[in-house]
Parts: structure tokens; C-alpha cells; sequence
């Protein structure tokens, strides 16, 4: 078999919506995720039963046993497929890891992809679909992977039209937040749904501006528990350039948007002198239409 490398892409939160509660007190979301060309790489190549071994700047802390979500979409992914074919994986970790820009979500989707190419597998998509959720909320739409509305607890997933060619820049102050935490401490009434439509994806300008009428509700608990948010979103808006500045998912990652990645990069670079201690990384959204 030839090895197989893909790239589990950082997923962003352009916004989310928190817009009720169910019984079983799952939060009810709706979002615009869109994924970055910057990411963890995953590569799998032959080997006795179900590896993992695990490397790069955030390797440490991570377990690679069982519990590991790669792992774990392997395993359920081989029950799936009625399969018992083994893999050797191998992950690059470049993402922080707690950093609400997908990671572990990222990883486990990145898993499924190489794996059903690297053994050949074609399963039912609405089953894959169903493991990709029951491995956690946000795997089905990095399992997507392109520029999607998620709804639901995650298990809505359509997709959106391309975004424009903008800058990104993602910081983080290499620091987690709960999101469990993030979420209790969510008080007041719930937010109403306020899709973007397709119209506003037309350039960068009716982007911009549609992005800056939504919200992303947990950002003001996620402030409230770690300050440092607060701290990062203010230095991004201090930057040259820098259009919409707004943290993604649950923490602490936060991003800003610039006119185009040339800008992104030369913000990060200021960004970095400034704030040493932090993490930083330039990118553009991936699939993205020229401008």
C-alpha cells in the first residue's frame, strides 16, 4: 500500500450562535466554519494492527493510547467496514492543542479521509457521517471540510459558497480554556439564528460587513474565565490592517482578518515582537476565491 498524507486544516468559527439548549443540555449552534491552509499533518502507512505515534511543536501532553481520537476513528471506522486491516499513523502536531480551532476534531475527520483512501474504503456516507458525530460535535463538519453552515449540535452540516481570498492570522496565549467551563458560564437568553446569506459571499467588502453583524456568543464567558482573550482580541485589533478581529469556537484561539494573506503575514511578524510569549501563525482560507 502507498502511504497516505493529508492535512487536518485548523477550522474558524467566522461566527456561532448560540440559540438554545436542548433536554440533555446539548447547546443548540449555528455557525459559519470555514478551514485554514495552515494544519496538523496526519500520515498513515503500513503497518500490524492500529499505531500512533505523534510529533511536532504541540506533541507533548497528547496520549497516544486508545482514548486518542485518531485512534479511535480507526477503530470505529474498521468495525464500520467490517475491516481488520492495520495502519501505522503518524501525526504532526502544529495546532495548540484546547485552542477551539478544531485540533483534536480536525485530526480524528483527517483520520477518516486517509484512512477510507489509504484502505480502500467506501462506506455509507450517512454512517460515516453518524461516527464522525459520535467522536464529537465538531468532526462532521471537518470531515466536510470546505466552507460550511453547522447547526444543530454539530450534525447539520451544508455547504456555503467560497470565501474571499482575506488574510488570516490565528493567536493564541498557549493557554486553555474549558470548553464545558465556557459553556456554563453562558448566561442570558439565547441568540437567534442570523445565517449569512449567499448574496454577502460576493467580495470581501459585503463579507466583511456581514461578519460584522453576527457575534459569537461565547466569547464573552470565554473572556470572563480567562481575561487573556480579552487581551488578545484588543492586540489584534491594534493591528495595521486587521478588519474583523473575533475569537473562534470556545477559546482561546482568536483570529483577525486582513485584505489579503501578504498583509496576515506582516501582522504576525509585529504581532510576535510584541507579544513573545503568545502563538502566532499567518494563513489564508483554504479553496478560497481569488479577489
Amino acid at each position: 500500500m502507498q502511504s497516505v498524507t493529508v492535512t487536518a486544516a485548523a477550522k474558524v468559527n467566522l461566527y456561532l450562535h448560540v440559540t438554545g439548549q436542548r433536554a440533555d443540555g446539548y447547546h443548540l449552534l449555528e455557525s459559519l466554519v470555514a478551514f485554514t491552509e495552515f494544519g496538523d499533518r496526519l500520515m498513515v502507512s503500513p503497518g500490524e494492527g492500529l499505531s500512533l505515534t505523534i510529533g511536532g511543536p504541540f506533541a507533548d501532553g497528547l496520549t497516544d493510547g486508545p482514548d486518542n481520537l485518531i485512534l479511535r476513528a480507526a477503530s470505529e471506522l474498521r468495525d464500520l467496514c467490517g475491516v481488520t486491516l492495520g495502519a501505522a499513523i503518524h501525526l504532526d502536531k502544529t495546532i495548540p492543542v484546547a485552542a477551539g480551532i478544531g485540533g483534536g476534531s480536525a485530526d480524528a475527520a483527517a483520520a477518516l479521509t486517509a484512512l477510507c483512501d489509504f484502505w480502500d474504503l467506501n462506506p455509507d456516507r450517512t454512517a460515516l457521517d453518524d461516527l464522525a458525530l459520535g467522536l464529537g460535535a465538531d468532526v462532521p463538519v471537518c470531515l466536510h471540510g470546505r466552507p460550511a453552515h453547522m447547526a444543530g449540535i454539530g450534525e447539520e452540516v451544508t455547504s456555503a459558497p467560497d470565501l474571499p481570498d482575506l488574510g488570516v492570522l490565528l493567536v493564541n496565549p498557549l493557554q486553555g480554556v474549558s470548553t464545558p467551563q465556557v459553556f456554563k458560564a453562558l448566561n442570558g437568553a439565547f441568540g437567534p439564528a442570523d445565517r449569512i446569506p449567499d448574496a454577502a459571499f460576493a467580495d470581501p467588502a459585503s463579507f466583511l460587513a456581514a461578519l460584522h453583524t453576527r457575534r459569537n456568543d461565547l466569547m464573552a464567558p470565554a473572556v470572563n474565565i480567562a481575561p487573556v482573550v480579552g487581551e488578545m482580541l484588543a492586540a489584534l485589533e491594534g493591528l495595521d490592517g486587521c478588519r474583523l478581529a473575533r475569537m473562534s469556537g470556545s477559546g482561546a484561539t482568536c483570529f483577525g482578518l486582513f485584505d489579503d494573506p501578504g498583509h496576515a503575514a506582516r501582522a504576525a511578524d509585529v504581532f510576535r515582537t510584541t507579544h513573545p510569549g503568545w502563538w502566532a501563525q499567518s494563513t489564508r482560507f483554504s479553496g478560497a476565491r481569488p479577489i
